[in-house]
């Protein structure tokens, strides 16, 4: 009888090491087509497929902040937002958060990439150094105190910008101080201002 039960016992073990096995080949199945996220966790990459309202809808809460803290008309920050970075579409904008293709400096989180720039009345692709940001709120920032700072050579640069009385002085004094080289940018600023309506937000 007891040569009997030894026999018996044999078989649930058995069952049950082949069930830890088969358990064990299905995790290792699951880990294997589990994809491996690479991106910074730090770094909020923004959704690229919004409609042109909701990148408006986006931006608009945090530009009428910094109009009530340092004057910048929230047109402007969302109209020049829109222009240069294409909705929120191109890939600075939507992988390194840069909505306004502000260049990065010495020790600064960077990322080159190409870039067209109007030089000698035409048009060059070049590669630059641009700023990495962990939020599109922190571009925003950072375009505002731009304005409010100036430049190193100059801290007045961009104070016409900030004391302008609507978006066509505002986007005048830009093309004036020289922020970007596209010689018609004041026109293309206030053009998508108007055509959006983005001056209900100032």
């Amino acid at each position: 009888m007891a040569r009997k039960k030894k026999k018996q016992l044999k078989i649930p073990a058995i069952i049950g090491g082949f069930l830890l096995i088969l358990v064990g080949f299905v995790f290792s199945l699951v880990s294997l087509t589990d994809p491996v996220d690479n991106t910074d966790p730090f770094v909020q990459q923004e959704d690229e497929d919004m409609t042109k309202q909701e990148f408006i809808e986006r931006l608009q809460p945090h530009a009428e902040e910094l109009q009530e803290g340092y004057g910048i008309l929230p047109s402007i920050i969302i109209g020049q937002a829109i222009l240069e970075s294409n909705w929120g579409s191109s890939q600075l904008a939507h992988e390194y958060n840069n909505l306004f293709g502000v260049k990065a400096e010495g020790e600064q989180d960077k990322v080159s990439l190409e870039t067209k720039e109007y030089v000698n009345q035409q048009w060059v692709t070049i590669e630059g150094d641009f700023r990495v940001y962990h939020s599109w709120e922190e571009s925003m920032d950072d375009h505002t105190m731009l304005f409010v700072n100036g430049v190193d050579w100059d801290p007045q640069k961009y104070e016409e910008v900030l004391t302008a009385q609507d978006y066509q002085q505002a986007a005048e004094a830009l093309q004036e101080a020289g922020y970007a080289t596209d010689p018609d940018y004041s026109n293309k600023v206030k053009n998508v201002i108007e055509n959006y309506q983005l001056d209900q937000y100032d």
